[in-house]
């Protein structure tokens, strides 16, 4: 069996073990959805007041997305490589074909095919609840931004899964991370919101690509045309590709490293 048969395999396998974990599933896609009903249609936005929720609706839709995104592959690639070291299944793999990055890139495909459908019920409720349709525009670049932002999360996931001594120390670490980096990130708090000393440091999370990228390729604000330019320059400052770059880069970085973290031995 080849390299894409051993990771279609192990991807069939991991896909059919997260489905047959029902409370995993209900709130990989419960926990997006009641964000969106606090935020969007009880807490709302006040464009024209002050509070933090100030720009319209569809300035948020990132923030919504970077929940499935930042949540879901951190926890569950951390609590599945906790849960291998726990049960010395990773002992018993190291007799096998199938190698560390590839068991990694199969965890992360089942992930991509989750978040992706999750986002897409994300995208539902965003324009149903909070009337973001008039500032949203389709864009073909959403699927490589999630794609390689679970990537990336999956690998940090693995780094998590082995430095914790356990799966509640990977959800207590996940969370550890993932808490700061949801509002510090350009997600829900607006750059001018936040100290001047601090805007340096904000690029320093990985989430601001992702966060950034998807609202430029996707948001118009009030006044301008929404629709995405592909003939534009996308390759200057602030263009959409160019976070897509950075964010290829940093998940390469950290889908290596994740899987170099990977014991092959317990």
């Amino acid at each position: 069996m080849g390299a894409l048969g051993r990771v279609g395999s192990e991807a069939t396998a991991a896909a059919k073990a997260f489905l047959r974990r029902r409370t995993a599933v209900f709130f990989t896609f419960f926990f997006p959805a009641i964000i969106i009903l606090i935020f969007g249609a009880l807490v709302q936005t006040q464009p024209t007041g002050g509070g933090l929720f100030t720009e319209p609706a569809g300035y948020y839709v990132p923030g919504y997305l970077a929940v499935v995104v930042l949540f879901t592959p951190l926890s569950r690639v951390g609590s599945e490589v906790a849960r291998h070291r726990e049960g010395n299944r990773f002992e018993k793999l190291a007799t096998t074909p199938l190698s560390r990055a590839e068991w990694l890139l199969a965890q992360t495909i089942v992930n991509v095919g989750i978040i992706g459908a999750a986002a897409v019920l994300i995208l539902v409720l965003v324009v149903l609840v909070t009337g973001a349709a008039g500032s949203l525009t389709p864009s073909p670049l959403l699927l490589p931004f999630i794609a390689l932002a679970v990537a990336l999360f999956c690998g940090l996931g693995a780094i998590l899964g082995r430095i914790a001594d356990s799966q509640d120390g990977v959800v207590a670490a996940s969370n550890g991370i993932a808490l700061p980096l949801l509002f510090l990130s350009e997600t829900f708090v607006p750059p001018d919101l936040l100290p001047a000393w601090f805007a340096p440091y904000r690029f320093l999370s990985p989430l601001t690509y992702f966060a950034r990228g998807i609202r430029e390729a996707t948001y118009r604000p009030p006044g301008q045309l929404a629709s995405f330019t592909p003939n534009a320059n996308p390759f200057e400052a602030g263009g959409p590709l160019l976070e897509l770059g950075v964010l290829a880069v940093l998940a390469v970085a950290f889908f290596l490293a994740g899987a170099y973290a990977i014991p092959t031995t317990d």
